[in-house]
């Protein structure tokens, strides 16, 4: 299984122990839970003189999820591993609803204030809210694993793959696009874009080609936005078709298709855009950054012949990956950011009219809707033990979300506190390597 995090009578990290060895201390009364997730156990006699292995922390950007390690150079053991997903395109959407609000109120030429333009002016090296969302979870849960773990140095994904330039640092001009391994960007960009599967008819899971979606023959050219993916089968029978013969019959899918077209790689121009400004927030924690490229992560999760998932990518990145790496029983922990909540008084209609206030009571009874509980209901129609995420009302009725289904109508006095809500949700993952 994965470790268990360990911390000295001072807060101090400790070298993390086997979840039996975690079990025995806490049966013996030697240490107590520190946290929940991730699960950590602080000991009740100071051991000062302890040695410590120095581990290092690895991750591995994304736009909507970001892989998360802490490895032992030494060793090669996997010690934790996790997927921290961000909340950057709710964060867009929610910009964009007050926005439409907001204009639709100075259109109505009511008593709301004229737009303010002018009046306000960004730093260098501003990024909007929606990006700097996910610096800012990386930064957070950085700092958070530091504290629970000896970490000594850092390992970041920062930029593409580029073997043509490695091989020869003069490459310049055409002879970029003529290497020996020419149209390597071009294809994982395909691939990422169109989720790896077939566009003509959604095979996932077997060889891809590169198909011109307006054929060479009939004077297609290579531009990105004339290629797309298909598997052999369909690539041999559409042939030199026009894309509108092939699917005379699946207008839906030719709408899909041409859509897919003109669509950008959000999620490529969003790491793209926060991948240096991370870097900066990281060697501000004054620990040694290393940084390496998508395509050496690539290599090192092929050559150990790990499944590709955010976290196996983050204990893949750089130069520092072992040869060999102990995965056994790696369970992975599965982090949501969900935020803090809203700051809006007033739930608004569809045109930006108030039409329900909300309370400021934010706790009740010392529950916050959000705090994970346990609640062991003694009778009723809900007996038995119930373990989730809490929603709180000033009656002291609570409901508890366990993740498969809503308890409802539980008594505060049942309920005790597992993990107080700190913007993020947690669960782990079915899957155990």
């Amino acid at each position: 299984m994965s470790k268990v995090f360990v911390l000295n009578t001072d807060k101090r990290p400790l070298d993390p122990v086997h979840p039996a060895q975690a079990r025995q201390l806490l049966r013996n009364k030697k240490a107590a839970v520190f946290k929940q997730f991730p699960f950590t156990i602080i000991l009740k006699e100071s051991c000062p003189d302890t040695a410590v292995q120095p581990l290092r922390i690895k991750i591995d950007p994304g736009a909507k999820a970001t892989g998360l390690a802490i490895v032992n150079d030494s060793t090669g053991e996997v010690i934790f591993a996790a997927e921290l997903q961000h909340r950057g395109f709710a964060i867009r959407e929610s910009l964009t609803s007050r926005r439409q609000l907001r204009r639709s109120r100075r259109n109505r030429k009511t008593r709301y204030r004229q737009a303010r333009f002018h009046n306000r002016k960004r730093p260098n090296g501003w990024l909007p809210p929606s990006l700097m969302s996910r610096v800012y979870n990386i930064e957070t849960w950085t700092k958070r694993l530091c504290k629970l773990a000896a970490i000594t140095a850092i390992s970041q994904e920062l930029v593409r793959f580029d073997t043509q330039l490695m091989q020869n640092p003069d490459i310049k001009g055409k002879e970029y696009q003529q290497g020996t391994l020419a149209g390597y960007e071009t294809r994982e960009y395909l691939l990422e874009k169109l989720a790896r599967k077939c566009a003509y008819c959604d095979k996932q899971d077997v060889p891809l080609q590169i198909e011109h979606i307006h054929p060479r023959a009939k004077g297609g050219s290579n531009r990105i936005s004339n290629l797309t993916l298909s598997c052999e089968k369909c690539n041999i029978k559409k042939g030199t078709k026009a894309l509108k013969d092939f699917l005379d019959k699946e207008p839906e899918r030719l709408k899909k298709i041409e859509a897919q077209i003109k669509k950008p790689l959000a999620d490529t121009a969003a790491v793209n855009a926060t991948r240096f400004k991370l870097l900066e927030v990281l060697k501000c924690t004054e620990l040694p950054v290393e940084t390496g490229s998508g395509g050496l992560t690539k290599f090192n999760r092929t050559k150990l012949a790990l499944p590709k998932t955010h976290y196996f990518d983050a204990v893949c990145v750089g130069e520092s990956t072992p040869d060999k790496l102990i995965i056994k029983g790696v369970k992975p922990l599965i982090i949501k950011a969900t935020g803090h909540g809203s700051r809006q008084m007033a739930v608004t209609d569809k045109l930006g009219f108030p039409k329900s206030h909300k309370t400021r009571s934010k706790f009740h009874f010392g529950f916050r809707t959000g705090d994970i509980v346990k609640a062991n209901v003694l009778k009723g129609k809900n007996a038995g033990i119930h373990l989730g995420r809490v929603s709180t009302r000033k009656t002291g009725q609570f409901d508890i979300h366990t993740g498969t289904k809503k308890v409802q109508i539980i008594n505060q006095k049942y309920c005790k506190i597992l993990h107080r809500h700190d913007g993020y949700l947690y669960s782990l993952s079915s899957i155990v390597h």
